[in-house]
């Protein structure tokens, strides 16, 4: 899976795209599980999401974004004011808005991110290398999104 999340800590996830991923690891897992021999009834027969997850101990695609987002947040938000990354996330580039629904942008993702992953002061504390480290350790031992809402279909 590794491939399948490049550069994902720049990534804004629609609900489709979240549904898609969490459907490709679905796939993924069911090809590397394989079959299973029916209970009594003698036919083999895939497994069901929740039975995939029950074996599975790893955090899922989309913990992992949320995860990654967060760490490499955490590195902007130490950087100094005069690099790129910083510069660009504060920047305000004045476009006229659309009239459509307004689209998810990357801070918003962030701050979703951070609401679920452990709440209040992460702006503060990611300064701090080591309590960043430590915030992200708590999330990730507390498998943020631990069964999301659109992984049982």
């Amino acid at each position: 899976m590794g491939s399948g999340k490049y550069a994902s800590e720049t990534w804004t996830l629609t609900k489709r795209d979240r549904k898609q991923l969490n459907i490709f690891e679905r796939k993924v897992y069911r090809r590397i599980l394989g079959p299973v021999y029916g209970n009594g009834k003698g036919n083999w027969r895939i497994l069901t999401n929740k039975e995939i997850y029950a074996c599975i101990k790893n955090p899922t695609i989309i913990e992992k974004i949320m995860l990654n987002r967060l760490l490499w947040f955490g590195h902007v938000q130490r950087m100094e004011e005069s690099k790129i990354p910083i510069r660009v996330l504060y920047t305000n580039f004045g476009t006229t808005k659309l009239r459509d629904r307004p689209r998810n942008r990357w801070q918003d993702e962030v701050r979703e991110d951070r609401r679920i992953a452990g709440g209040e002061g992460w702006q503060e504390k990611v300064h701090n290398r080591e309590e960043g480290k430590k915030l992200l350790r708590m999330a990730r031992n507390r498998r943020i999104l631990h069964m999301p809402i659109e992984r049982i279909e």
